[in-house]
């Protein structure tokens, strides 16, 4: 049997019932309703896992919101970036980039006037990751007492071995408790609102169609008539899926790819370089280690001028926390990315100092946005727009390595929060059933949801969630230095309460993750 140590398991902490708290969108004093948990260590399978069953990571504290009684329902929303193509709103960012970068012109135009383009100001709760700000209020200590106990207790019962018959139910390891011994809070945590939203366009009016685009539809039109057997010659059929890589051939019939458009080639004489670096998580990182105090200046800047935070409330301490601590162990697999899984900063460094920071996991099927602070002298560049489309083509290129991974989480789509429902323009793109935890095409979901703010997207009403729990006494344990599954440690508890709480956990995470996760108790 392989040791625990060698797969390094999960080990989490769940706390039982549900948080309330104020919400960010809708102002309601205690609407906002989620389970939450602290994960002292989490493998990017589990979390891959967790994410695709509606939970969300902030720092180390992993949450889930309560679909049916939160105030303003959380949709899990994936990007499928094989498909996607950029939209006139989000070439006119890429474009406005490359001027900048080529001859310094800076861009003030308004762009209210469409809806696919959120205003700088919304960047506030609008970009990938930033309405997922949960800035936990714990006080890093070690352990809790009782926890230090459980081990201390353990060190002074030499010789004590566990009874017959159960010894392959209980292993020793020093592994778990070095993780559970690294300074992590053991206490339930408080979660306040989400950032406010800023104001953002109208996303409820159609796009205004120009003189130029109705020209255009009426010359494809005359050509549709002319060739009545099918498509004219440089136009693609309807339903087809764009390629990655356009052929060369015909070339300047083709619509310029996403690639085409972020990498397109600058003047020698160029105005500005920019350079995108990727530098995973870690202080033992000499990179991010060098850069982590421009980093920490760039987010302070970020708090206090975006989000008006007080100094005392965007410190060391609170950056570390919520954007450098990770609970993601890292993974460098041979059929994996060349980066490896994990958690990164992506930085985007202009003329040699970093102006934005996207925080980003990578995760066997998807790169999953976290987070992004920027400086706010560069707003005029819609830097949340620009970086995202470049974590849809990182995706993209990661994808060329390894095959499964294909997706591009965005977080969490509020439909109920109108400045909130442009991630619904990132197409194709599917939002997470909260019953069955199935994809849905997100087209398919907006009539439900126009009418409903909770809804179930999977139309068969026979269909159940197939990762549900179905033996929860196969879940794995961590007690008292010894790992057992749920059957064993049960028969050990006289609380009628630890039952509830141990069952509710797993019906949460789900069979497979409840039976490789460590849940922790005390």
């Amino acid at each position: 049997m392989a040791s625990w140590a060698a797969l390094s398991p999960s080990i989490v902490e769940y706390f039982e019932g549900e948080d309330s708290y104020r919400c960010g969108y809708c102002k309601n004093e205690s609407g906002s309703r989620s389970n939450g948990m602290w994960a002292h260590s989490m493998t990017v399978q589990d979390y891959q896992d967790l994410i695709d069953r509606g939970w969300r990571r902030s720092g180390k504290y992993v949450y889930k919101p309560v679909m049916n009684q939160t105030c303003c329902p959380q949709y899990t929303i994936r990007c499928r970036p094989l498909q996607f193509q950029p939209s006139k709103s989000h070439k006119k960012v890429l474009k406005k980039m490359l001027k900048f970068l080529a001859k310094g012109e800076i861009s003030k135009g308004n762009y209210e006037d469409d809806p696919m383009e959120p205003t700088m100001e919304d960047t506030v709760a609008g970009d990938f990751g930033l309405i997922n700000k949960l800035d936990i209020q714990c006080d890093l200590k070690t352990l809790s007492g009782d926890l230090t106990e459980s081990f201390d207790s353990e060190e002074k019962k030499k010789g004590k071995s566990p009874k017959k018959g159960e010894s392959n139910e209980f292993i020793q390891s020093q592994d778990i408790e070095e993780k559970l011994g690294s300074g992590e809070p053991s206490h339930p945590v408080k979660m306040p609102m989400a950032p406010k939203p800023g104001k953002g366009a109208d996303l409820s009016k159609p796009p205004c169609r120009k003189a130029k685009e109705i020209r255009k539809e009426r010359k494809r039109l005359k050509l549709m008539q002319q060739n009545p057997a099918g498509e004219p010659e440089g136009f693609q059929a309807q339903g087809e899926p764009p390629s990655l890589f356009p052929p060369k051939a015909n070339k300047s019939n083709q619509p310029k790819s996403l690639e085409d458009l972020i990498f397109e080639s600058l003047p020698e004489n160029a105005s500005h370089k920019l350079e995108v670096r990727l530098v995973p998580v870690s202080f033992e990182d000499p990179e991010f280690k060098s850069s982590f105090s421009r980093s920490f200046s760039l987010y302070v800047k970020y708090q206090m001028a975006i989000h008006q935070d007080p100094p005392d409330e965007c410190g060391k301490t609170e950056f570390t926390r919520f954007l450098c601590s990770s609970p993601l162990e890292a993974e460098n697999p041979p059929n994996g990315p060349d980066c490896g899984y994990g958690s990164f900063h992506q930085q985007y460094w202009l003329d040699g100092r970093i102006i934005a920071v996207g925080v980003i996991d990578i995760l066997p099927y998807c790169v999953s946005s976290v987070y992004l602070y920027y400086d706010p002298d560069y707003s005029f560049l819609s830097l949340g727009v620009y970086s995202a489309l470049r974590e849809i083509a990182f995706t993209r290129q990661l994808h060329q390595k390894t095959s499964q991974l294909s997706y591009y989480y965005m977080g969490f789509y509020i439909h109920s929060c109108p400045k909130m429902k442009y991630k619904g323009q990132y197409r194709p793109s599917d939002l997470l059933c909260p019953e069955t935890y199935v994809w849905v095409p997100i087209e398919q979901c907006l009539p439900s949801l126009e009418n409903s703010k909770y809804c179930r997207f999977n139309q068969d009403p026979e269909a159940v969630d197939e990762g549900r729990s179905k033996d929860p006494d196969r879940l794995q344990v961590f007690y008292k230095k010894a790992i057992m599954p749920y059957g064993v440690y049960k028969k050990q508890q006289k609380d009628p309460g630890e039952e509830a709480a141990v069952l509710q956990y797993a019906r949460l995470v789900g069979q497979t993750c409840s039976e490789r996760m460590l849940l922790f108790r005390n």
